[in-house]
């Protein structure tokens, strides 16, 4: 077995002494850094974010640089779509609780300062948005502050430098230990600085355009493209193409009047939020289990360089799922981390867009996966092993179907055989534990869909751990 499946046992055995997962009763607390105004998937991403907003609790919006905008910030484009968002929002509260007051989010919007990279990084080099984010760190509040990079991330290191220069190390371990960061490539020379000096800070990062001589090769690309181009059946370019958007989307009201025409890449920065949507398969604290952002595992050194240097710490970044091609053959490839649920998470968006301006009756809503059984299960080589989704309902009153999906990368078991399990569309079903000579994981998603329109699909995922006989 190599280190990184090694590794995720190890995570996994210790997440088995704390729990699962996060209580679904607490939400994330989200802290968003946007170059936004460069180009227009910025403006997409934040349109999505704000259906979704819901979902977490949103404790800031900061206006940044660039390599593509590097003397300017664009707060004003935040606000301008958050009013356009309140235009919605007594909508939205028609098909789910807790979208956040207009108002409120107009007090979190912030900017950084209109300069590059490590130029916005030292003594004198403080902003609304460094201040901002120091601010809502240090609050009396145990839960972690999960900060998507979409753009730069000068704001978010001068706000590390501030604390470094002037707190105990103590507590500044404290506080970076409250971070946890996804950057959409290096986007600016302060990625790596972070890195470097804050070793111990929870940091996925996924190379881009400035990495390895193309956008093609990052994970984050999978949300609307790949470089494959018709190799692989899974790969549905239809639903994230501008005539989808314009139908299920930009039509949709006064906020998907404000959702632009891709020019390059669709939401190239919505994977670093969407593996924080609660739907049953996200666990933004094991990005090596894979969710609707892509999956990725922790690797030291990395191979591939980022846009300015070579990694010499460990890094969660991209991993790979085996897909089958158009060709028969199995292939490694890491856009297929996203890709694999993008039906599920476009029908998604076009639902929330569904609920900006319709009533509950006339709109879709996700259904409830539930399991007749914990997550987490143990079973001895040869033992039956029954999964079951008893329980599962639809609150518009849809049919329901039901796929059991193994799961292999994110587990430690490795084998050429097929798990076996018995019917893969049955609420219930089976498989017997695989001879194993030592203690295995094993990853199978539960995944009900509802028949709506569109049709929407809720997780559970089970773990299993089989130990020899």
């Amino acid at each position: 077995m190599n280190l990184t499946k090694r590794l995720s046992l190890l995570l996994f055995l210790c997440c088995c002494l704390c729990g699962y997962a996060q209580n679904p009763a607490d939400k994330f607390r989200v802290l968003v850094l946007t170059d936004i105004e460069n180009e227009p998937d910025d403006t997409q991403s934040m349109v999505r974010f704000l259906t979704y907003s819901n979902q977490w609790d949103v404790e800031g919006l900061i206006a940044t640089t660039s390599i593509h905008q590097q003397n300017k910030v664009a707060p004003e484009k935040i606000r301008h779509l958050i009013e356009t968002y309140g235009k919605v929002r007594a909508n939205l509260l028609l098909h789910e609780k807790g979208f956040p007051e207009t108002a409120y989010l107009l007090s979190i919007t912030k900017g950084g300062i209109p300069e590059f990279g490590m130029k916005a990084v030292g003594k004198g080099k403080d902003s609304e948005g460094s201040e901002w984010i120091i601010k809502v760190i240090d609050e009396k509040d145990d839960r972690p502050v999960w900060i998507p990079v979409w753009g730069g991330a000068n704001c978010l290191a001068q706000a590390l430098w501030k604390v470094k220069m002037t707190r105990s190390p103590e507590d500044l371990k404290k506080f970076v230990s409250k971070i946890r960061m996804y950057t959409i490539s290096d986007q600016d020379d302060t990625g790596p600085w972070i890195r470097k000096t804050f070793p111990e800070l929870f940091y996925v990062g996924s190379p881009g355009h400035h990495a390895a001589g193309g956008y093609h090769f990052a994970t984050w690309s999978g949300i609307s493209g790949d470089k494959s181009h018709g190799r692989f059946p899974g790969v549905n370019f239809d639903i994230v193409d501008n005539l989808w958007l314009d139908e299920n989307v930009r039509n949709h009201g006064p906020l998907g009047a404000e959702y632009p025409f891709t020019q390059y890449i669709m939401e190239g920065d919505t994977p670093s939020f969407l593996g924080l949507i609660s739907n049953g398969l996200n666990n933004p604290e094991h990005p090596e289990f894979g969710s609707w952002g892509g999956r990725y595992e922790l690797y030291t050194p990395r191979k591939m360089k980022y846009f300015y240097e070579p990694e010499t710490r460990p890094i969660y970044t991209d991993a790979m799922d085996e897909v089958r091609g158009v060709d028969g053959n199995l292939h490694n490839n890491n856009k297929a981390t996203i890709w694999r649920w993008r039906a599920a998470f476009q029908n998604d968006f076009a639902a929330r867009m569904d609920w900006t301006i319709k009533p509950f009756k006339e709109a879709n809503h996700p259904p409830k996966a539930v399991l007749k059984h914990k997550n987490l299960l143990q079973a001895k080589t040869g033992e039956k092993v029954t999964l079951s989704g008893e329980g599962s309902q639809d609150p518009d009153g849809d049919l329901l179907k039901y796929e059991w999906i193994y799961y292999p990368e994110p587990g430690s078991y490795v084998s050429n055989k097929p798990l076996g399990v018995n019917d893969l569309n049955a609420v219930t079903t089976s498989f017997i534990a695989p001879v194993v000579t030592q203690p295995e994981t094993i990853h199978i998603i539960l995944s009900v869909t509802d028949t709506g329109k569109p049709s929407l699909t809720r997780y559970q995922r089970v773990i299993v751990t089989v130990f020899p006989e």
